[in-house]
């Protein structure tokens, strides 16, 4: 394709849960933190093919360890990874690529393959609905391999104790949000830990 496309790298400054080993010099977060500001760098400076040579590189590897660089990236450093930072990350992007439409002069969300992505569940669900109320008989879906996922997909997430003849829906589906609400309020009353079981630092994340 021969384009230059930029290159966006997110990281964050502390970590959700740390761990530190021992015999390791660093961190496992700051671990993953220098591969985040090294790679940046690579991309900008690259690495001649004298530089390759001069590390006793073969000369038929010689093209493969060769990088170009001059490429563009991002790097957005983040406090943490929370669900406020990941809102803002949501923002961020749908924002750019509105302003990019608006200067392009097109509509960045006028998406007709999405539609037809639409057009086209409305018909699954006509499906999930038919295997909810009869568990007896297979799905038929437009093609033999979404037909086999959705088979896969109803005998695996049915509630044999529901009854679907009604609503079509599992008791499984329908606790899902109940479930998922009092596991985030439980979730959110726990403090951050501050020690594990790596023994690393006496277990100490810090």
């Amino acid at each position: 394709m021969g384009q230059v496309v930029p290159c966006d790298f997110i990281g964050f400054v502390t970590s959700q849960h740390d761990l530190f080993i021992d015999g390791e010099n660093l961190s496992s977060h700051d671990e993953l933190m220098a591969n985040f500001f090294a790679q940046p760098d690579a991309l900008a400076n690259g690495k001649t093919s004298d530089a390759v040579r001069a590390e006793g590189v073969r000369d038929d590897l010689v093209i493969h360890r060769t990088f170009h660089g001059n490429r563009p990236s991002l790097s957005l450093l983040l406090p943490k990874l929370t669900a406020y930072a990941t809102g803002q990350l949501l923002a961020i992007y749908e924002h750019r690529t509105a302003v990019q439409g608006f200067i392009w002069d097109i509509n960045s969300f006028d998406q007709w393959g999405v539609e037809l992505g639409k057009q086209l569940a409305s018909k699954i669900k006509d499906n999930l609905f038919d295997g909810r109320s009869n568990p007896d008989q297979p799905v038929r879906a437009s093609n033999p391999s979404t037909t086999r996922l959705l088979n896969y997909y109803i005998n695996n997430s049915r509630d044999t104790t529901c009854d679907a003849t009604n609503s079509g829906l599992t008791t499984v589906t329908t606790k899902t949000y109940g479930d998922t609400k009092r596991t985030a309020k439980s979730m959110n009353a726990r403090p951050i830990p501050s020690r594990h079981d790596l023994t690393g630092k006496n277990g100490k994340l810090s």
